[in-house]
C-alpha cells in the first residue's frame, strides 16, 4: 500500500513538475488567449446579440396570427322566467340564473406596406451584424498586438538578465584581483572600494532586470486570462542576424494592403453604408402604411338549447380588411431624424477619415521604428564587438597596473551599454517589422 502511495505521489509531483516547467511559444500565447480572452468573449457575444436582431427583423416581414379565446360565468339573480317542461300532464318550469359564455377567435395582420421600414431595418441589422463581426476582430487583433508587444519585451529582458550576469561575473573577478592587489600594496583600499561598489550594482541590476522580467510574464499570464500560482515562462527562440536585417516593407506598400484588410478600415466603410440606410428609414415617416388584418370569431351560451357544436357553427363570423394610414402632421419627428440621419452620414465619413489617419500614423510609426532601429542594430553590434576588444585589453592592463581603476570601471560600461543598446535595438526592429507584416495581412509569429 506505501508503495502504491509513494507512486502516485511521484506522480503528481512528475505531473506538476512537467506543467511548471512548460514554456509557451508565441502562437500558443496567441491561441490559448483568442479562446480564453473575457473581452474578445464578450465581442462575441455581442456578434451573437447582433445576429438575433437580423433574425427579428427578417421574421418581421411575415404575416402575425393569434388565436384567442374568453370564458365567463354570468349570473342573473332576479330572472323568473325559464325553460317550460311537460311531464305526465304536469307543467315544470326551470329558471337558470346561472349561464355560462364562450368566445373564440383567430385572427390575422400582415404589413402590405410601410414604407420600406421592414425591409431596411433587415439590411440595416445585416450591416450591424457584419460590424459586430468586425468588432471582434478588431478586440482579436489588439490583443495579439499585445501579446506581440509583451513577448518581445519578455524576450529582450530575458537576455538583458543573462548580460547582467556576465557583468556581474566580470565584476567579481574584478574585485578579487583588487583585493589581491591590496593584498601585495599595488591598489589602495578605496579603489578596492570602486571595484566592490561596482559589483554590487552590478547585483542590484540584475534583480532589477528580474522583477522587470517578472512583471511582464504576470501581465502577460493576465491576458491570456491564466490566473493559477504556476511559474510562467516562454521560448526564447533563436533570431538570426538575417531576419534582423531583412528588408523593411515599403510604408506605402503597407498603408496600401491595410487600408484592404484591417477590420477598423472595413466597419467603418460599412457604418456609412448603415447611415444611408438609416437616411431611407428616417424618410419612411412620410410614407403612407398599408395593411391587411382578417379575422374568424364565433361563441358559445350555455342558455341556448342548441348544443355546443351547433352553436361554434352557427355563431362564426369571418371579417378581413385592408387598412391605410397616411401621416399629415407628425410633431416633425420625421423631419428631425431624417436631419439627424444626414448628420450621421456626415460623421461616419468623418469617423472612416480619422482612422485611416490613425493607421496611417500607426504604420508610420513602426516603419520608422522598424528602419531606425535596424541601423541601430548595425552600430551596436559592431560598438559591442569594439568595446569587448577594448575591455579585454584594458583589463589585462589593468592586471598589469598599467591603467586605473577609473579606465577600467569606464570600459567597463561602455562594453554593457552597447550590449543593451545592441538587445534594445534588435526586439525593436523584430518586433516593428513583424507588426508591418501583421498590418499587411499577415500573421504574427
Amino acid at each position: 500500500m506505501k508503495k502504491i502511495i509513494i507512486a502516485i505521489g511521484l506522480m503528481f509531483v512528475t505531473v506538476s513538475a512537467v506543467m511548471a516547467q512548460k514554456q509557451w511559444t508565441l502562437q500558443e500565447c496567441i491561441d490559448y488567449a483568442l479562446a480564453n480572452n473575457i473581452t474578445l468573449k464578450k465581442s462575441q457575444l455581442q456578434q451573437q446579440s447582433a445576429l438575433e436582431d437580423l433574425k427579428g427583423a427578417k421574421a418581421a416581414l411575415l404575416p402575425t396570427v393569434n388565436a384567442s379565446t374568453n370564458q365567463s360565468l354570468g349570473y342573473q339573480p332576479w330572472k323568473d322566467s325559464g325553460i317550460s317542461t311537460v311531464t305526465n300532464g304536469v307543467v315544470n318550469t326551470k329558471v337558470d340564473k346561472t349561464y355560462y359564455n364562450g368566445s373564440y377567435s383567430l385572427s390575422g395582420q400582415w404589413t402590405v406596406w410601410n414604407g420600406g421600414r421592414n425591409t431596411n431595418t433587415i439590411k440595416l441589422d445585416k450591416l450591424a451584424e457584419q460590424q459586430a463581426e468586425l468588432t471582434t476582430q478588431e478586440t482579436a487583433n489588439s490583443i495579439q498586438e499585445r501579446i506581440a508587444q509583451i513577448y518581445a519585451q519578455i524576450l529582450y529582458l530575458d537576455e538583458n538578465v543573462k548580460v547582467n550576469e556576465q557583468m556581474l561575473q566580470t565584476s567579481k573577478k574584478n574585485e578579487e584581483r583588487g583585493q589581491e592587489m591590496v593584498n601585495v600594496g599595488k591598489m589602495s583600499r578605496a579603489d578596492l572600494a570602486q571595484l566592490t561598489s561596482q559589483r554590487a550594482n552590478d547585483e542590484y541590476s540584475i534583480v532589477e532586470s528580474k522583477s522587470q522580467l517578472l512583471n511582464y510574464k504576470l501581465q502577460l499570464k493576465q491576458l491570456l486570462e491564466i490566473t493559477d500560482e504556476q511559474e510562467f515562462d516562454v521560448v526564447v527562440p533563436e533570431i538570426s542576424d538575417e531576419r534582423i536585417l531583412s528588408e523593411v516593407p515599403s510604408l506605402q506598400t503597407v498603408y496600401e494592403e491595410a487600408l484592404l484588410n484591417r477590420p477598423e478600415i472595413e466597419r467603418l466603410q460599412l457604418a456609412i453604408k448603415s447611415s444611408d440606410v438609416s437616411l431611407r428609414l428616417a424618410k419612411a415617416g412620410w410614407m403612407p402604411n398599408v395593411s391587411v388584418n382578417g379575422g374568424v370569431t364565433t361563441s358559445t351560451n350555455s342558455l341556448n338549447s342548441t348544443g355546443w357544436g351547433n352553436q361554434i357553427k352557427t355563431n362564426v363570423n369571418t371579417s378581413i380588411g385592408l387598412g391605410v394610414s397616411v401621416p399629415v402632421y407628425d410633431g416633425r419627428s420625421t423631419k428631425t431624424a431624417v436631419n439627424k440621419a444626414k448628420i450621421q452620414q456626415l460623421q461616419a465619413q468623418l469617423n472612416l477619415q480619422d482612422q485611416q489617419k490613425t493607421l496611417y500614423t500607426n504604420i508610420q510609426q513602426y516603419w520608422l521604428n522598424a528602419t531606425t532601429n535596424q541601423e541601430k542594430y548595425k552600430a551596436a553590434s559592431s560598438s559591442v564587438e569594439s568595446a569587448q576588444q577594448s575591455y579585454e585589453l584594458l583589463s589585462e592592463q589593468f592586471r598589469l597596473g598599467l591603467k586605473n581603476i577609473v579606465e577600467l570601471m569606464t570600459g567597463k560600461n561602455n562594453l554593457m551599454q552597447a550590449q543593451q543598446n545592441q538587445l534594445q535595438s534588435k526586439y525593436q526592429t523584430i518586433y516593428n517589422k513583424q507588426m508591418l507584416e501583421f498590418y499587411q495581412g499577415g500573421e504574427i509569429k
